[in-house]
């Protein structure tokens, strides 16, 4: 990356230097290290819960209690959730203190910080703790057919907190006001009327409060949406800038990205449902790893533990038509607005602001990237100029 990133693109000619290059280049850099240093330790501390002896042990403590087959479940996943979030601490604070503030994303304070994990671990508990008593609850009414309602009941629980979170979960992190400039909020209305789009609300988020990295979203189900704009992306970008990347979230509206990826995922998780419930059926994961306490939340963390494994194959995949989405939204955007020049010029300081990878290593962004390479994106949509 450092070899191949030496050179500022034609692209970013006097918009980027040969110093804020190399600053892209460092932050990158840092952040896959550090990123692979945290999934090592995460590896390594989840090998040896399971191998090293310590699942047998907690499951056998949790066996003594004597506690009912629900609350027993309920807090066996709990402890592990909390232990999880107390063990990212360290990480949390390195990535958000160190690494964000070094390279001037930063605005967050420790007050904030300790807020919001004080918020996210409360909204956890009450999201794991209604998922786990209603799993349990259905796992004991159907012991046969359990994998099937309990696939029903996670699918109306995703659609419940997608519907709720930006009126009830969200406003308890950010807040949210109307946007102020009328000839910006008429030029959107325009532009979501042309798409077919009902926007129920225009709103500023005070995000510059945490980082300075900039971004813009629709929430909503149906037609009717809400648009959520940064207050960093209204500070840093033109009207049609602004436009153009609205008109991008819109072009996956309209080819209904979301929509597909709900459905792909809820066939993945029926299948994957019904297979832990054969698998489980059977000892053979008690045998496999000598579980020594035979109960079912044994079997499902040695299963999850499987599933991240086997999820791996996946990735490639998944990664594939996530790009594959970016390109169709890009063209959308270019077909709605027929300002090619305007997006360009908005992933240019986007990628400017946040120091995104102007050369990634192509092997990793098939494996892994959700987004065509940032100079890919902009050569495709000036290709529409001429």
């Amino acid at each position: 990356m450092r070899r191949a990133g030496a050179t500022v693109p034609s692209e970013f000619a006097g918009k980027i230097d040969e110093s804020v290059l190399k600053k892209t280049i460092d932050y990158e850099t840092e952040k896959t290290r550090f990123s692979f240093i945290s999934s090592i330790f995460s590896n390594i501390i989840t090998i040896i819960f399971i191998f090293g002896g310590l699942l047998n042990i907690y499951n056998s403590w949790i066996a003594s209690l004597n506690l009912s087959f629900i609350v027993s479940g309920w807090l066996f996943f709990l402890l592990l959730a909390y232990g999880s979030e107390f063990l990212s601490i360290p990480f949390s604070l390195y990535h958000t203190f160190k690494i964000e503030n070094k390279y001037g994303f930063n605005a967050m304070t420790s007050r904030l910080w300790v807020s919001d994990f004080i918020k996210t671990l409360l909204i956890s508990t009450v999201m794991l703790s209604l998922v786990t008593f209603a799993g349990f609850w259905l796992i004991q009414w159907s012991p046969h057919y359990w994998w099937f309602w309990v696939w029903g009941f996670l699918f109306i629980f995703s659609i419940f907190i997608l519907y709720i979170s930006p009126y009830i979960i969200e406003p308890l992190f950010n807040k949210f006001t109307p946007i102020e400039d009328e000839s910006l909020k008429e030029r959107i209305l325009k532009l979501t009327n042309k798409a077919g789009i009902h926007a129920s609300r225009i709103l500023r988020i005070d995000a510059s409060k945490r980082s300075k990295h900039t971004n813009a979203y629709f929430t909503g189900i149906g037609k009717t949406k809400r648009i959520v704009l940064y207050d960093t992306l209204l500070a840093s970008m033109s009207q049609t800038e602004i436009l153009s990347v609205l008109a991008h979230e819109i072009g996956h509206w309209k080819k209904k990205h979301m929509l597909k990826m709900i459905i792909a995922f809820e066939v993945f998780s029926f299948i994957a449902l019904y297979l832990s419930f054969k698998i489980i059926q059977s000892d053979f994961l008690v045998t496999l790893f000598h579980v020594s306490s035979n109960t079912l939340y044994a079997k499902f963390i040695i299963l999850a533990f499987l599933t991240d494994i086997l999820s791996l194959l996946f990735t490639p995949c998944v990664s594939y038509f996530m790009r594959r989405h970016e390109r169709l939204a890009d063209r959308a955007s270019y077909e709605l607005t027929k300002d090619p020049e305007s997006m360009a010029s908005a992933l240019i300081k986007l990628s400017k602001e946040n120091l995104t990878n102007l050369y990634p290593h192509p092997l990793y962004v098939t494996l892994y990237y959700s987004h065509p390479p940032i100079l890919e994106r902009i050569r495709y949509l000036k290709g529409f100029s001429h």
